[in-house]
């Protein structure tokens, strides 16, 4: 029999060859990293948890809300559940929480591991009333059937538990980040998980025996399978841009990290601290574009011959296409002009093609949907990585999938990205913006985020811009919301309008730019990465703003 499609297949082998290499090291609650775990006991205590949860019916397929902070516990959990076949439901648990509920209910779990506030708020709030099994991580079973120790313990000496499970077989539930609406539950087969970790390991040349820090923790699952020793950050994974850069640091010079993962606004915090990071040769940075000026800081605290990648993706499938920091350091100039956010070349063996634009569903693969070289349109991705479905979201997983027939008689999926991009003469993928948040004008031209926005950043005293369209699609018009500088006084504002209005004379499409509004405090922005901007909260702002001017 072949040998389980699972990503916890790596630990028991893991635990042989090398049982005393650190797996992980955590940072207690006081911020010092005295908890550290091998790989022997990873594997060990994984096993012993999954064996516990099997005596109160958690195995597999058992759908499971794992609501935990990234602690040894999460880890030990996570690796239980894929051993047992079991499938995790991961949410941000800082979303809205009627969103939050909305998503639980969606789920329909049968199972809840979570921190005692986790189980506080799902007693009061009624968060996933199908779990028949709770599980808490506190030292009591308050409002829980066990403590996650008493499941341990129960499991002891069982020995190894992993399933043999099939590259078919539901892994996990995750949730996108909702940064475009309520977030969606991508269902991930064992085999999705199992691509991307070869996916990874292709694309960046990672080897094993490095050590990585991994600052959004659903990330540091990858790494036992990568074969690399993971220092979990001390910080608020939900609040990537409120992270203490000295505590990030320490922790990198202490464990001499390899590699790091950080969204935008991670990458960003590191690089205003401006301490250089000598151990470091590998920086990953994912969930939104990376400005080209964080790009140049960043790499400046880095060894001359380490590499910045900034992969292209979603979590319906990652990765779609990687570019290195020097790359995109020469493309600056085409964005700062309106030609997009360069995101590289596509990681084989994903097929990257493009659509013409449509809110419509589309069944079946037609190759004339496909829009002429250079021309700008919708994002598809067919590959190992590209997930099939939504859970319990049937209208969705028809907007965003299409079946199509290859040439050698198989079925496969090809993923709409909701981006809008195109191809340049090199090869290489451009990002242009979300596809929901493209503006559309009387006059028929579209305009898009991506391309119109880096030309107003170039101001000395913006921060930032977003544009929105006010009105019905097809009519609408064209705004610019502008964040400031900090420190920038708002009595400034009459200049540096007519300073945005003067650049965007000097580009067809960023002068047809209707309307200039200051928003007075920081943009809205996802949970997950802190660099989504909310443009849709912005658009309803804009409108009030408009209409009460008029």
């Amino acid at each position: 029999m072949d040998a389980p499609c699972n990503i916890a297949a790596a630990l028991p082998r893991l635990a042989h060859a090398h049982p005393a290499r650190i797996a992980m090291h955590c940072p207690g609650r006081d911020g010092r990293y005295e908890v550290a775990l091998t790989y022997a006991e990873l594997d060990a205590r994984s096993d012993a948890i999954a064996a516990g949860l099997a005596a109160h019916g958690v195995g597999r397929g058992t759908r499971t809300v794992v609501m935990v902070r990234p602690t040894p516990e999460f880890f030990l959990t996570m690796f239980a559940l894929f051993k047992a076949g079991a499938v995790p439901v991961l949410v941000d648990p800082g979303i809205d929480k009627r969103a939050l509920k909305q998503c639980l209910d969606e789920a329909e779990p049968e199972a809840f591991i979570g921190i005692p506030l986790a189980h506080l708020a799902r007693t009061l709030l009624g968060w996933a009333r199908s779990a028949r099994v709770r599980i808490t991580t506190g030292a009591r079973a308050w409002l829980a059937d066990a403590t996650l120790a008493q499941v341990e313990r129960a499991g002891a000496g069982a020995g190894p538990q992993l399933a043999d499970t099939r590259p078919d077989e539901i892994a996990a539930i995750a949730f996108t980040s909702g940064s475009t609406g309520v977030p969606k539950g991508v269902v991930y087969r064992h085999r999705h998980f199992v691509a991307q970790v070869a996916l990874m390991r292709a694309a960046f040349d990672l080897e094993p025996g490095g050590v990585d820090l991994p600052t959004f923790p659903p990330f540091a699952l990858f790494d036992p399978a990568l074969g690399l020793t993971s220092v979990i950050p001390d910080m608020d994974p939900t609040r990537p841009a409120r992270a203490d850069p000295r505590r990030l640091v320490q922790a990198i010079e202490r464990f001499r990290v390899t590699q790091l993962f950080g969204s935008p606004a991670l990458i960003a915090v590191l690089a205003r601290h401006g301490v250089h990071l000598p151990t470091v040769r590998r920086v990953t940075s994912a969930g939104a574009p990376v400005p080209a000026e964080v790009v140049a800081a960043m790499r400046a605290l880095l060894p001359e011959d380490a590499q910045l990648w900034t992969p292209y993706g979603a979590t319906e499938c990652l990765p779609v296409a990687v570019i290195e920091g020097r790359e995109l350091e020469g493309t600056r100039a085409l964005t700062e002009a309106g030609a997009g956010t360069c995101v590289g070349r596509p990681v084989p063996p994903n097929e990257v093609r493009i659509i013409q634009v449509s809110d419509e569903a589309i069944a079946e693969w037609d190759d004339a949907l496909q829009v002429a070289a250079g021309q700008v349109g919708e994002i598809t991705v067919a590959g190992p990585t590209a997930t099939d479905s939504y859970y319990n979201r049937a209208q969705a997983t028809r907007l965003a999938k299409i079946r199509e027939r290859t040439a050698d008689g198989h079925e496969r999926i090809v993923h709409r990205m909701g981006d809008l991009g195109y191809f340049d003469a090199q090869g290489r993928l451009w990002f242009c913006g979300r596809k929901s948040q493209r503006v559309m004008l009387a006059d028929g031209t579209t305009l898009c985020t991506e391309q119109v926005e880096p030309v107003f950043n170039t101001h000395p005293q913006v921060r930032r811009t977003a544009l929105v369209g006010v009105g019905p699609r097809g009519a609408q018009r064209a705004v610019l919301c502008v964040e400031l500088e900090r420190g920038v006084a708002a009595a400034q504002w009459p200049r540096i309008e007519a300073e945005l209005r003067h650049l965007g004379e000097g580009f067809v499409h960023t002068a047809k730019v209707g309307a200039f509004l200051h928003y007075p405090n920081p943009f809205p922005v996802d949970i997950r990465h802190n660099a989504k901007i909310g443009r849709e909260r912005l658009a309803a702002w804009a409108a009030r703003r408009l209409e009460r001017r008029a």
